[in-house]
């Protein structure tokens, strides 16, 4: 029969080289197999049998088919035909004394298949080979191991008897692999025990007991531990330790209790010799939960070994990439747990201890310990509160964000376990509240596993919102403790998540009207006024603020401390965002009737007013002292005299001599005396000048004054006054001089160094200089310390190496000669040390003289390559980011040198910055939406394409991910992209390759009310498109588009398929749709790749015929796809092969909507002679013949259309493939899921212009035709078909297709029934000749079709 002739072929095939094909066959068997099991298991047993010499490779695939049908069908095979089975995979599996894994492997997994429900007849048979005193077959062991597995209820009434003809072998084993598997066959023996009695109450045989294996499990765990163990193969000692962690539960007691003392250090000493943990972990938790269960009294003598060791392995990083090492911490974790619930003093102790250790493994692996035991062993924790709230205050100090992740999932832990309520709870939520506010991280860390401040900001965030929402016994914790980090300043950051909490927490109480909700500010003291004072400071209205101060002045209670304090705070933190206004405020204040009093009647009467009076002053003194300590530092240095001193001064009843010298005027040496003062008060240790007061100098020094008339000598005055300042500078630096030191002085000098005013730039650089120069002089360098701040030191001052000032750019240079000369120092070279690249530095300064542009920016070329060799690799990162800032300096000399400098740096030594990628494209990203300077803006888009020349993969991957739509910056770094045809050529080249294999969409439930599913676009391939279409605008990238012309135009025409009625994202549903609706961007993208590779004669048509349009409609895109397919058929043949080529593939894709754009496309192209110029139409021809059996309709519509348009494009070829077109036409008009009959339509209207050419062509086919069709009429089973067929289609006669065609339809649409004639055999051997096509496509279809032979 046939069934069983494809069943042989597909048995001969089973073995194809080709693994999919392979595979398709034994799906194609296992099919068969379902259908007739007996049947089919006998013609494999037959087929394995016959031919004894069959490679291993397809005698294992045909095992694996008898297992699967096996598993399958089980119940249906009949008794005799399992009991051959049973002999024949036991057969198959001892055939060979040596071991050969993957065939015998396949034979044992029959035999455990069967096991499942013939165990009695398995176990017959495998005992039969598993006889005392002889070495059994190294798998016959590892069955018996499996069935214990797979059928517990049924193998465990054996196992005594099997452990005991087994204990014997073991002795007599000398190979390392036999040791193994009975080691592995022990293990699983154990397991398969512990869970028959874990379930007596299931189990068949209830009188079952743990004794009943221990003298057996004793015989072999004193061989296994006693020799096996010290084996020097790794594995062997793995699967021994594994074997001894089972067998301790069935131990006696006694024997595991005199065991232990050398049982556990064994244990952990294998930790050393192997780099495989888990197991051992695993076999650790095993042997302490026995120990631990019978109440072992030795253990505790053995507690402080196991502490020791489990830290260490707590303490070793886990790595999710690899599951081992996640399983080794769970399982040491358990060891952990099980040790607490015996031992819980001693290990509490012994782990808070742990924290105390600084090293931040240590304090990490202490840390997860700690979490673990208070979720896991709660009551246990129950009296240790108190202690961990204690323990846990040292590592909160911790400066290592990995440390405070672990403390932020501790205090988590607390949190649910009521820890938080206790006292010291609040410092635990203030630590919590303290991160959230952390600021962003400047710099990514070299090492991938750090934890970033984003990282860990986010999850405290995440923490906080938890105790508002779930740990319901924090509420009255929380409330209103949180209010009170509202205001001070350093938890500003922290403001957002807060507010968010504390909206919970007021709804929650509101709703349980609790009598707490309702807060009593007096009692809070002055919490509400530090609250205005952040409402003020974020309030733009300025009168707004202005009438506010006027009532919290007017209507303070100033006779209360608490209150008198609490709008000083709040009035100062309306000052940092409002300074003028609210000094004005405070002086007409202090102006007003009710301080007048103070001086009435010579201060003679004092009053119980005259009292108040003084109360309000001294409010009036504490609101100008917390204006001075908010107010921004830039604006208060201009107003700490006039305004600030002065009132404050006032208030004190005391006479001041008004001779301050104005800040814009130097008409008299005041700033000379005080820098001098300040100078000699600063050495050696007289006065500790605060960072205000610094800046402050510095400030009246470098800032833009004018010399008075009054002034005799104003360049004497300058000199000298400079010299001070440089004198008072460096007897500050002298204090601490390290790179923190310099820092420290610096970051006063630092804005100006951007000044717009040249003479201001002038005075910071050169006082930068002299600093260095200070620096350098005085540094003895005793210990290895990092010049940390170098790079940003040099990302401050090389750009003004091309300031318009040359003064400017003269001390720039030496600036950076003596940095480089100090960073040299560090490194360990002599004070009169001279380095060549560095001495180069001075010939540069001289060229600098010269103002021509070309010739400084050439010169800072070659000063960028002194900087690139002496600049440690460290370094770097910092300087390209303070080059970043540089972009945007207000002199566009300068600006450029930042972008040459940094394009420059990157050249020479951006390989190795692969990880700052990201950061260093939002930077730019960033820069450009303020950067005025064109030249700059090119100079960014540069910057893009070196950092892409040497990390093209990161470079597109973070660009591909920015936010859609894209923003005009982001498309403007995607052009840039486009700059250089190689890397374009590159780029385009891995988008074709992505776009080609991702998900173009999902389907979506889009709601539970309504029906049905929306496919929503996927944003990676999305996100790709826009990026090929911004790239293509750039006309650099011309050449690549011209090379991937034809991969471009297939890609982004199966993009336009994907895109037909697919919607956002709804993350971008709120974003203007035209902005980026997923059509509009693929047929853009075409459009744009026409006209980039200057096919205007093809865009002319389409844009007169409204194609792109029709396109973008879901009713016409077959239409769109239609015109644009006819105008690249007359304008643009030369490029077809190639486009059809790359096509060709998505014909066969999983999605509908590729499939048919694709076919549209080419069922129009077949309407036009150009493909057969081309020689294409073969190609073309049968994958329409393909196509025409397709699963969707308007797929099989569109092909049976493409075969009719061959007629009319190639005429000439209607001969060569009549017999083709006519079955394809036949196949058309005979289509049953044809609910609009379109498909049928198509075939009568391509099956009309085919007949019309053999008419005139092709006598002889035509006759042929008409006997063929006369002959066959009864076939078809209708006598109205079979009587038009002999009337009509007579030789002799000619023939009017459209009225036949006509007729024809009219009567199949209304028979009833057909008659179909199946020569099965005939078909079977065609498929079994398809098996040996050279083509593992065509052989898998042949396979997957003979599955359906039953």
């Amino acid at each position: 029969r046939s069934e069983s002739y494809v069943t042989l072929a597909l048995l001969d095939a089973a073995n194809d080289r080709d693994p999919v094909v392979q595979e398709q066959v034994r799906k194609s068997i296992l099919t068969l197999g379902n259908q007739q099991p007996d049947k089919v298991l006998s013609m494999c047993q037959d087929y394995l049998l016959k031919h004894p010499k069959l490679v291993v490779g397809h005698r294992v695939v045909i095992l694996q088919t008898i297992e699967l049908v096996v598993k399958s069908r089980i119940d249906d095979i009949s008794y005799p035909k399992i009991k051959s089975v049973i002999q024949l995979a036991s057969d198959e599996m001892t055939k060979s004394k040596e071991v050969v894994p993957e065939w015998q492997q396949a034979a044992s997994n029959i035999l455990v298949a069967v096991g499942n429900k013939y165990i009695n007849d398995i176990m017959e048979e495998i005992l039969g080979k598993f006889r005392p005193g002889v070495l059994p077959h190294f798998f016959v062991v590892q069955t018996l191991a499996n069935l214990s597995d797979s059928n517990v209820y049924g193998m465990v009434p054996f196992l005594n008897a099997i452990m005991g003809t087994m204990l014997p072998m073991l002795g007599m084993t000398k190979q390392d692999n036999m040791k193994w598997v009975f080691s592995s066959a022990l293990c699983h023996f154990s397991e398969s025990i512990l869970e028959y009695l874990a379930n007596l109450d299931k189990a068949p045989d209830p009188t079952v007991r743990k004794d009943t294996f221990s003298s057996e499990i004793y015989s072999a765990y004193d061989i296994l531990f006693n020799s096996w163990i010290q084996s020097r193969e790794s594995k062997l000692r793995l699967t021994v330790a594994e074997a001894l962690g089972s067998m301790s539960h069935l131990m006696a007691h006694d024997k595991l209790e005199e065991q232990l003392p050398k049982l556990l250090p064994t244990v952990l000493g294998l930790y050393k010799k192997n780099s495989e943990h888990y197991i051992i972990s695993k076999s650790l938790s095993q042997i302490l939960e026995a120990s631990v269960n019978m109440g072992s009294r030795v253990l505790e003598t053995q507690i402080d070994g196991l502490l020791v060791a489990l830290h260490q392995q707590i303490c070793s990083p886990m790595d999710f990439s690899n599951p081992p090492t996640v399983k080794n911490h769970n399982e040491v974790l358990r060891c952990f747990t099980i040790l607490a619930n015996t031992f819980p003093d001693r290990l509490m102790v012994f782990v808070l201890q742990r924290l105390e250790n600084s090293n931040e493994r240590n304090r990490m692996g202490s840390l997860a310990v700690l979490r673990h035991l208070i979720n896991s062993s709660t009551s246990i924790m129950e009296t240790k509160r108190l202690l961990i709230l204690v323990s846990i205050r040292q590592p909160l100090a911790d400066h290592s964000n990995k440390v405070k992740k672990r403390v932020v999932q501790v205090i988590s832990a607390m949190a649910h376990h009521g820890y938080l309520e206790l006292e010291g709870g609040d410092l635990l939520v203030r630590f919590i509240i303290q991160h959230c506010a952390l600021p962003d991280t400047y710099h990514r860390p070299p090492d991938p596993e750090e934890v970033t401040n984003e990282a860990l900001r986010s999850m405290c965030d995440n923490t906080l919102h938890l105790f508002t929402t779930t740990v319901g016994r924090l509420t009255d914790v929380l409330w209103p403790m949180l209010l009170c980090y509202l205001t001070p300043n350093q938890y500003a950051n922290a403001t957002t998540p807060l507010c968010k909490s504390l909206i919970l927490l007021a709804n929650k109480k509101q709703t349980a009207q609790e009598p707490n909700f309702i807060i009593d500010f007096n009692a809070q003291g002055s919490f509400l006024y530090r609250c205005i004072g952040v409402i003020l400071q974020q309030c733009y209205n300025k009168e707004l603020v202005r009438k506010q101060l006027q009532e919290i002045l007017i209507g303070t209670r100033h006779n209360d401390a608490i209150e008198r304090t609490g709008v000083a705070m709040g009035i100062g933190l309306c000052a940092s965002s409002h300074l003028d206004g609210t000094l004005e405020k405070l002086e007409e204040f202090g102006k007003s009737d009710a301080f007048r009093k103070a001086s009435g009647i010579f201060g003679l009467l004092k009053d119980k007013n005259d009292v108040d009076v003084e109360k309000m002053k001294s409010t009036l003194i504490l609101c100008y002292g917390y204006v001075a300590l908010h107010a921004p530092e830039d604006k208060l240095l201009t107003r700490i005299d006039s305004d600030i001193l002065h009132n404050i001064s006032k208030n004190f009843n005391t006479k001041v001599k008004q001779s301050a010298e104005p800040t814009d005027v130097m008409r008299t040496p005041v700033r000379y005396l005080v820098l001098t003062t300040c100078a000699n008060l600063m050495y050696p240790t007289i006065l500790n000048l605060s960072c205000v007061h610094l800046h402050y100098c510095v400030h009246s020094f470098l800032k833009d004054f004018m010399f008075s008339l009054q002034c005799v000598f104003p360049q004497v005055l300058y000199s000298d006054t400079f010299t001070a300042l440089h004198e008072l500078l460096r007897n500050v630096l002298a204090r601490d001089l390290s790179p923190d030191g310099l820092q420290s002085v610096f970051k006063h000098i630092e804005s100006w160094l951007s000044s717009g005013q040249d003479h201001e730039r002038e005075r910071a650089v050169k006082t930068t200089a002299e600093l260095l120069q200070f620096y350098l002089d005085n540094l003895r360098v005793k210990n290895l310390v990092t010049f940390h701040n170098l790079g940003a030191l040099v990302g401050r001052l090389a750009p003004r190496c091309t300031d318009p000032n040359p003064e400017v750019r003269r001390a720039a240079i030496d600036c950076v000669y003596r940095l480089m000369y100090i960073q040299l120092r560090y490194e360990g070279f002599s004070l009169d040390y001279k380095d060549d690249s560095v001495e180069g530095l001075l010939d540069v300064r001289e060229k600098l003289s010269n103002p021509d542009n070309t010739v400084l920016y050439k010169t800072c070329s070659e000063l960028t390559k002194i900087i690139s060799k002496r600049l440690p690799q460290q370094q770097l990162s910092t300087l390209l980011f303070m080059l970043y800032d540089g972009l945007v300096d207000s002199q566009s000399n300068c600006s450029r040198a930042s972008s040459v400098i940094l394009n420059t740096l990157l050249k020479n030594r951006g390989a190795g910055l692969q990880d700052l990628v990201p950061e260093m494209l939002e930077v730019l990203h960033n820069r450009l939406q303020v950067i005025g300077e064109e030249q700059v803006k090119v100079a960014i888009g540069q910057s893009i394409l070196i950092l892409a020349t040497q990390h093209l993969q990161t470079v597109v991957n973070t660009l591909v991910a920015y936010p859609l739509p894209y923003d005009s910056w982001s498309c403007e770094m995607w052009i840039a992209l486009g700059a250089d045809s190689t890397l374009a050529l590159q780029i385009m080249e891995m988008i074709i390759e992505k776009l080609n294999v991702m998900v173009p969409y999902v389907d979506k439930k889009e709601s539970m009310l309504r029906p049905g599913l929306t496919k929503v676009a996927t944003s990676q391939p999305l996100a790709m498109t826009c990026a090929l279409r911004e790239m293509m605008l750039n006309g650099q990238s011309a050449d690549a588009v011209a090379y991937l012309f034809p991969k471009l135009f297939s890609a982004l025409l199966v993009r336009l398929g994907s895109s037909v009625g697919v919607q956002l994202p709804k993350d971008l549903n709120n974003i203007c749709v035209s902005l980026c609706c997923v059509l509009r961007v693929a047929v853009e993208a075409l459009r744009i790749l026409l006209g980039r590779a200057q096919l205007d004669a093809v865009m002319k048509p389409l844009d007169q015929e409204g194609a792109w349009d029709k396109m973008k409609d879901p009713q016409q895109h077959t239409t769109g796809v239609t015109l644009l397919s006819r105008a690249m058929a007359k304008h643009a043949g030369p490029r077809l092969p190639s486009i059809v080529e790359s096509l060709c593939p998505s014909l066969c894709n999983i999605y509908e909507c590729q499939r048919i754009t694709v076919t549209a496309f080419f069922s129009e192209l077949l309407n036009h002679h150009v493909v057969t110029e081309l020689m294409i139409l073969d190609m073309l021809m049968n994958n329409m013949m393909e196509r025409i059996t397709d699963t969707c309709g308007t797929v099989r519509m569109l092909a049976v259309r493409g075969l009719g348009n061959i007629a009319v494009g190639s005429p000439e070829k209607v001969n060569k493939y009549a017999k083709e077109l006519l079955a394809a036409m036949s196949s058309g008009m005979e289509e049953n899921d044809d609910p609009g009959k379109l498909i049928t339509l198509e075939a009568m209207s391509g099956m009309s212009k085919i007949l019309i050419y053999l008419d005139q062509k092709n006598v002889h086919l035509l006759v042929a035709c008409k006997y063929a069709m006369r002959i066959c009429a009864p076939v078809i089973g209708s006598e109205q078909i079979s009587a038009m067929f002999q009337n009509h289609l007579l030789e002799e006669k000619g023939l009017h297709h459209g009225e036949f065609i006509n007729d024809l339809t009219k009567y199949l649409v209304r028979s009833k029934s057909f008659l179909y004639y199946k020569n099965t055999h005939r078909i079977a051997e065609c498929l079994v000749m398809l098996l040996q096509d050279p083509d593992p496509l065509v052989r898998g279809k042949a396979a997957e079709a003979m599955g359906h032979f039953h």
